[in-house]
């Protein structure tokens, strides 16, 4: 039975590139993806691309293309990227140009667009928000960005025209994988149970690390060995849909039962029906099993109709937050803090700043676990030093900084000992999102060549 070998090269935009380069030397695999976009990464992505239209894709784009394309014609690895953000087209022309620079010819490159509807959202201000119910015009904050989640057929169009390198913007990240798989395998997009396979089987590669016990480790619970040279993974797909997850002997890390299971439920509102452009996956039967040591057989995954809608990601400029810090340390060290916080809280009510929410921490004491943490009432609590953390949600910016500026003041206004002050005073950028026809987003690829 036919089979492709696909490794997973990130799990988040600013990902490690050695393990990845270590599996497309030593791993054997067709293709590498590199899963490298958030849900607000896009949005910062697209500020880039107004303020310079050649920027907008991801950071380390060119460092891991510089990293990856020899490897890729040496090997004949293809690879699938979402790292095009806000800016699919001046990503393929900038490895275009890495791929000159390095005097490489023969390179076919691919951009997947269609993503990107910015230009057309106000027609969709009365759709009703995901998140909070509300008509996407009754959000206060403007709007910087707004893209489609894709599926996997603009990719399989890109492989189907000979694409050595596909770039896309926004796709699911399942897709990354579903789109070779349709095009290796010759799947119909309207074969539900196939889909819904290749589905599970991007969804256990996409987060890379995460699958091979990065994110699963917890010391003297759930050991995991050399976790400082974990290994990504390798995703063995076979043209029924079976999936065997393994990776490079010599590194660190380990593929279980265990550590597969953590990540089939990872991000999974219903593992019984989990909604892409692709396809409803349905993941509620499937098996897995141990077959070989750093070797795990997965299978059961079926799928259902899609829903013919795509879920648009909306980034808009929602506030401004303010991050104030200073340490306290010694005998006395929590009360001195537990004064300066009250000492700040007292100042920004008397100052009548605006704000719309205020939180006072003291960072070792209470900041993880507040509502359980011990009486801080208690004398003699044997703290010698405290972190005060004082952060503020604001609609000004101006306002953000006064409140940093009364934790500052504490140097000289406030209790004795205090010292470190750190002030940060950044605009967030939120995400929102709607569902709209599929019939409104056209999908089509571009290419370049060397």
């Amino acid at each position: 039975m036919k089979k492709i070998r696909i490794g997973g090269g990130a799990g988040y935009s600013g990902d490690r590139i050695e393990p990845a380069v270590e599996i497309m030397k030593k791993g054997d695999i067709d293709y590498i993806i590199f899963e490298c976009l958030a849900e607000r990464t896009i949005a910062l992505a697209q500020q880039q691309k107004l303020a310079d239209p050649d920027k907008g894709f991801n950071d380390l784009l060119e460092y891991r293309m510089e990293k990856v394309l020899p490897i890729c014609t040496e090997k004949k690895i293809k690879v699938i990227t979402n790292m095009g953000a806000a800016n699919p087209v001046s990503a393929a022309r900038s490895v275009k140009d890495i791929a000159v620079r390095l005097g490489i010819t023969g390179l076919k490159i691919a951009a997947v667009l269609g993503d990107d509807i910015y230009s057309v959202i106000d027609d969709y201000r009365d759709f009703k928000t995901l998140e909070y119910g509300n008509n996407l015009s009754e959000l206060k904050g403007e709007f910087i960005s707004a893209n489609a989640y894709l599926g996997a057929e603009g990719i399989q169009e890109a492989l189907q025209g000979g694409a050595d390198i596909v770039i896309t913007g926004r796709v699911t990240d399942p897709s990354l994988v579903i789109g070779p798989l349709l095009y290796e395998f010759g799947w119909s997009i309207d074969d539900y149970n196939m889909l819904g396979k290749g589905t599970l089987a991007g969804h256990l590669l996409e987060c890379g690390a995460q699958l091979t016990g990065g994110y699963f480790a917890e010391p003297g619970y759930k050991d995991v060995p050399e976790l400082w040279n974990v290994g990504f993974p390798i995703g063995e797909v076979y043209e029924n849909g079976d999936i065997t997850i393994t990776k490079l002997a010599e590194t660190g890390g380990k593929v279980t039962t265990g550590t597969v299971k953590e990540q089939i439920l990872y991000e999974i509102h219903d593992p019984s029906n989990y909604m892409t452009p692709d396809v409803n996956a349905d993941f509620s039967q499937i098996t897995v099993k141990e077959i070989g040591h750093d070797r795990v057989l997965v299978t059961g995954a079926t799928g259902r109709e899609k829903s013919g809608y795509y879920k648009i990601s909306i980034g808009y400029k929602d506030c401004y937050i303010v991050e104030a810090e200073i340490s306290y340390g010694g005998p006395g060290a929590l009360e001195k803090a537990k004064l300066a916080g009250d000492i700040v809280e007292k100042r920004i009510q008397h100052t009548d700043l605006s704000f719309q929410e205020l939180k006072i921490d003291y960072i070792g004491v209470n900041s993880l676990f507040q509502t359980s943490a011990s009486d801080l009432s208690e004398k003699g609590s044997g703290c010698n030093e405290v972190r005060l953390r004082v952060a503020g949600r604001t609609t000004l910016k101006e306002d953000g900084i006064m409140i940093g500026n009364e934790v500052e003041a504490l140097y000289t206004n406030g209790p004795a000992g205090g010292g470190g002050v750190r002030i940060n005073v950044n605009e967030i950028v939120s995400i929102a999102s709607i569902l709209i026809p599929v019939e409104d987003i056209e999908t089509h690829v571009i290419f370049e060549e060397v």
